[in-house]
């Protein structure tokens, strides 16, 4: 499921958990996601996003997904990592939070991130949340982005 360097479309899922990216990288395919590359942890998506962002042939992922729970603010505090590399502000991001309130939403959307999407130990509404991201996703792709 590694699209890095392929020129495809393909998103990125930073996750410190290897059961969790699983789960979220067969619920995103179910959901006509396209090739969907699993970053381990923060130190490997800062190194291999960074190099995507300073190579100018690289295709960079069309949605960078966030979902780090080394700590509470994990998520926020890598966010601000990918905006502040260089081109860091033309990634489409979506953080994973734990809860949709008001606060920890807006402090993820004021860090940089395009959405937030909820955390979910219910399957059908794991499913669900899977759906809305693939859903943002192709809200947001870009009309020249499909080829000939």
């Amino acid at each position: 499921m590694d699209a890095f360097g392929a020129g495809q479309p393909f998103m990125a899922l930073v996750d410190d958990d290897s059961h969790s990216a699983r789960l979220m990288i067969r619920m995103l395919l179910a959901h006509g996601a396209p090739s969907v590359s699993w970053l381990n942890g923060e130190a490997l998506a800062t190194a291999e996003i960074h190099r995507l962002l300073e190579d100018d042939l690289a295709t960079i992922p069309g949605l960078v997904i966030v979902d780090l729970k080394a700590s509470s603010s994990a998520t926020l505090d890598f966010i601000v990592k990918l905006r502040a590399m260089r081109d860091g502000h033309s990634l489409l991001i979506a953080a994973i939070a734990p809860t949709l309130e008001r606060e920890p939403r807006e402090a993820l959307i004021s860090a940089g991130a395009d959405a937030v999407f909820e955390r979910h130990a219910d399957i059908n509404s794991y499913r669900r949340e899977a759906a809305a991201i693939v859903s943002f996703w192709v809200r947001n792709q870009h009309l020249d982005a499909v080829g000939t």
